[in-house]
């Protein structure tokens, strides 16, 4: 944790939050914080800035708050993902909030499993909780956009074609296309297969949007390797 993230809910003043749980634990056990030290802080979807401890005790965790710069700026990114698997999922999610991705839409594909939709990895709650591990690594206070699309087809034939206009669109896929672009100057739209990849009908309806078939190499990544990356080649 490079940031305490916080909340509205936190403030007890207008520059006055009290923290508990996780992250008051987190200020006295591995930052090991004292009265009057600064740490650094963030308002969740807003800025960032310090947090001078005012008091820190077996339960809480009182800060003097300064909210005075913008956090990091966001990639122009947008990932369709296909639904990885629970627990690969949830450190995706907090993969994507640290690389400062725009938007991330969880898509169906024909290789996963429809039980995977059912997961509570996937309930709003589970989403944020992980989206705020990520920013909290990243010093960032904005999460991702998370949205989900249970059905390939629509979203495909209804949704992209709009989503990626005036975008770079590529679709991550091993077996054929050209090599990923480095340094892209402009927003992308970027689809990333689930583990096995895209069937040749889906790369096919991918592809008639307009995105461009693209591969890292020779090798076959895990989906939590290859976003990453993918992120650092195109940025």
């Amino acid at each position: 944790m490079n940031l305490l993230l916080l909340e509205e809910r936190d403030f007890v003043a207008a520059d006055r939050v009290r923290l508990g749980g996780r992250r008051r634990e987190h200020a006295a056990t591995v930052l090991g914080a004292e009265t009057g030290d600064e740490l650094r802080v963030g308002l969740l979807g807003g800025s960032v800035g310090t947090g001078r401890v005012l008091r820190l005790d077996e339960e809480t965790l009182d800060l003097e708050v300064t909210l005075d710069r913008e956090p990091p700026p966001k990639l122009p990114l947008d990932l369709v993902l296909a639904l990885p698997r629970p627990k690969v999922l949830r450190r995706v999610l907090q993969t994507v909030a640290a690389l400062g991705i725009e938007r991330l839409f969880l898509l169906h594909a024909y290789r996963v499993e429809k039980s995977y939709w059912q997961s509570p990895f996937l309930e709003p709650q589970a989403v944020a909780a992980q989206l705020a591990l990520g920013l909290e690594q990243a010093g960032d206070t904005r999460p991702p956009v998370v949205e989900l699309r249970r059905r390939f087809k629509p979203f495909v034939e209804d949704e992209l074609p709009a989503l990626a206009a005036g975008r770079r669109g590529l679709v991550a896929h091993p077996p054929g296309g050209g090599p990923c672009p480095r340094q892209v100057d402009g927003p992308v739209t970027l689809a990333v297969g689930p583990e096995g990849g895209f069937i040749p009908y889906e790369i096919e309806r991918l592809t008639a949007t307009g995105l461009e078939a693209v591969h890292l190499g020779p090798r076959i990544l895990r989906v939590e390797t290859v976003i990453p990356t993918l992120v650092g080649r195109l940025f």
